[in-house]
């Protein structure tokens, strides 16, 4: 619910954006991936979190636990700051890289550099989410999210279109009123975590660059930062393909992203949970349970995906044409794309999920490997070699998605049989019994 909520916030934009025009909704559509790749830096050292403070939770630790949380604030604050000036500088230079053409290019441009501006608060409450999610207490970060979203609702059309002395922004409306709500979400999430009331204690003194912890917060982070920035350079990739076939078509892959990203939340929250579970297993040694996890995890997500994905293909129609009414070509697009993607769902679903597993037993160069191979050595090429070596068009773009699926699930799950991951968390348990 967390992320679906989180999820809301690029919706409600493309929603009122869509009110100003297709245009609008290409230039906010071609910023995200961008926004993303540069948000995905540092969103693997936030699950490096997760994953350690589960692991000393289920070691009943908490002054390591403790410990941990306040490193893994400070790395993700500094590093947040650094991004924060790289995209607010790289704007214009990175809109252009991936094909802005001249109608789009300067709202893309200040959407993002507007948008840079807030990536202190929204990784400040992504370390708050990760570190709450890593003890088990998931509720407390939907219901801070669920009161931003619902104040999203309402600063979005006001910061947009203007109301009494607040003037209308047009698209950089949309990105001044997430960043208000995100200030508010991180300032909230580090109250909490300085009271220390919820499990976990954050201080001041503890936020020393701690070199071995930096250098595992790091090994950890990296592969899992890697993995998604693989996957946003591969969706700016994708959008390169798109922009050769017009404002129309990248219109409509925007909102067909969104809606892949709205199924994609139910499929990271079974991941984030699993990672969760094994995480703390793995930290009291229950390998046996940690496996039990995963076929349980695997089986919710395959069929609870596949499910959401025949209600999409029934409904892609008004489902686009929702958020650009009127505008006939960009619906029939979005609308086959929605349903080619649709039926595969379930596969992505197991994919995600698999990866849980193997980030919370510490293995995250797996789920790195295994992004790599379905973005870059599949789903690209594919796309590329359809949509422009043959009469497909951009239908090529959108058939790369399902195959992709079906390819690195299959590579995903024989892995996961094969059990190595298991293996690798036994020898390294054991390795750590005999340095004690």
């Amino acid at each position: 619910m967390a992320n679906i909520l989180q999820t809301a916030y690029q919706l409600i934009d493309t929603f009122w954006l869509g009110r100003i025009g297709a245009g609008a909704v290409a230039a906010v559509s071609l910023s995200f991936p961008i926004l993303f790749l540069v948000l995905s830096l540092g969103a693997g050292l936030t699950l490096a979190g997760t994953v350690l403070v589960a692991q000393h939770k289920g070691a009943k630790d908490r002054s390591m636990v403790d410990f941990t949380a306040s490193q893994t604030v400070i790395v993700v604050f500094v590093v947040s700051i650094l991004l924060s000036l790289i995209g607010f500088f790289a704007a214009e230079p990175l809109m252009r890289l991936i094909g802005a053409t001249p109608e789009i290019l300067r709202d893309s441009v200040i959407y993002f550099r507007v948008s840079s501006l807030g990536f202190v608060f929204l990784f400040l409450f992504f370390v708050f989410q990760s570190l709450m999610r890593g003890i088990g207490n998931v509720k407390l970060p939907m219901y801070v999210v669920l009161v931003t979203v619902l104040l999203n609702l309402v600063l979005d059309p006001l910061f947009i279109f203007g109301f009494g002395p607040v003037p209308g922004s047009g698209v950089a409306g949309a990105a001044i009123a997430s960043i208000i709500t995100q200030g508010i979400s991180a300032v909230i999430g580090l109250m909490v975590l300085f009271r220390g009331r919820m499990g976990i204690r954050i201080r001041l003194q503890q936020m020393n660059w701690h070199l071995p912890t930096v250098k595992q917060l790091f090994g950890l982070g990296i592969p899992s930062g890697l993995e998604q920035s693989t996957r946003a350079t591969a969706m700016v990739v994708m959008v390169m393909l798109v922009t050769g076939f017009g404002t129309n078509a990248v219109a409509a892959y925007g909102i067909g992203s969104r809606i892949l990203s709205l199924v994609i939340v139910p499929a990271l929250g079974l991941a984030i949970a699993t990672t969760t579970l094994v995480g703390q297993n793995v930290g009291a040694n229950k390998i046996k349970r940690a496996k039990k996890i995963g076929d349980m995890s695997v089986r919710i997500a395959f069929f609870g995906l596949t499910g959401i994905g025949l209600l999409l293909f029934l409904v892609a129609r008004p489902l686009t044409a929702f958020f650009v009414p009127g505008d006939e070509r960009v619906i029939e697009d979005g609308t086959e794309f929605i349903r080619i993607m649709a039926l595969s769902f379930g596969l992505l679903g197991t994919q995600q999920v698999l990866n849980g597993v193997f980030n919370g037993a510490g293995f995250t160069k797996a789920s790195m490997l295994i992004s790599i191979f379905s973005l870059w050595v599949v789903r690209f090429p594919i796309a590329f070699i359809l949509s422009s070596k043959t009469s497909m068009g951009v239908l090529g773009v959108w058939w790369a998605y399902p195959v992709s699926y079906v390819i690195a699930t299959g590579v995903a799950f024989t892995y996961y049989k094969m059990g190595y991951w298991k293996v690798r968390t036994v020898l390294k348990r054991w390795k750590e019994s005999r340095v004690d």
